[in-house]
């Protein structure tokens, strides 16, 4: 579905991606590891457009999407729940998930389905954005996401920060979303939650892929984990 191919990125003339290569096929669920700082925040940016490729290629179903700006992108079929969670707090539960609603596909994700996924977004639908628990934001931030109906959802750092009854919550709906067949990337920090759910891992460092490989190899060599995920 989405191949990076000696991608190279970064903030102006400071380059941060440097041949990164990530392959994600449809219906997988693949994660990006790797300490703070290592590009994983720029990759998923160069990915939705918002920072330009400077080198290599970026191609989406064989399109390369390296040139295009971040809507087209997004309608091309990526989603993003981004860092930080950026819900419009001046708006309501409602008018977010509305905001980003789209009908073009079968099999659509509609309010109802995720009111579904979060019974608290409906409770509170009418309620302001910015009064909002962090979860019950980051549970509004994945609802808009969906309504976007994304081929492949991308999260950046979707579990940090929340309480862990929270956590278990969005957790438990990745999972969900696995077994309804959605494409996924996934950065976290979280590699216990990880390990059952996703197929593959890419690990970074410097903005170059130093590893990649199953749950089952990376539980099998833990000294990747020190190496390239240690403080």
């Amino acid at each position: 579905m989405l191949q990076a191919e000696r991608l190279e990125s970064g903030y102006g003339n400071s380059k941060v991606l440097f041949g990164l290569d990530l392959e994600i096929g449809a219906h997988s669920v693949v994660s990006l590891l790797g300490r703070n700082g290592m590009g994983k925040t720029t990759t998923v940016k160069t990915l939705m457009g918002m920072l330009p490729v400077q080198g290599g290629s970026l191609r989406f179903d064989g399109q390369e999407i390296g040139g295009l700006r971040p809507h087209r992108i997004a309608r091309l079929g990526l989603g993003l729940v981004p860092e930080g969670r950026r819900i419009f707090g001046s708006l309501s539960v409602l008018e977010n998930l509305v905001a980003t609603s789209r009908n073009e596909r079968k099999g659509l994700w509609n309010l109802e389905r995720v009111f579904g996924l979060f019974p608290r977004l409906r409770e509170r639908r009418a309620q302001s954005a910015r009064t909002l628990s962090g979860g019950e934001q980051q549970m509004l931030a994945i609802g808009r996401a969906l309504l976007t109906n994304p081929r492949l959802l991308i999260l950046d750092e979707a579990t940090e920060g929340l309480a862990p009854v929270i956590r278990h919550e969005i957790w438990a709906c990745l999972n969900q979303l696995k077994d309804e067949g959605q494409t996924i990337l996934l950065i976290d920090k979280n590699l216990k939650e990880m390990q059952h759910l996703v197929d593959r891992h890419y690990m970074i460092e410097k903005g170059r892929v130093m590893w990649h490989g199953s749950s089952q190899e990376l539980l099998a060599q833990p000294e990747l984990v020190d190496r390239y995920l240690g403080v």
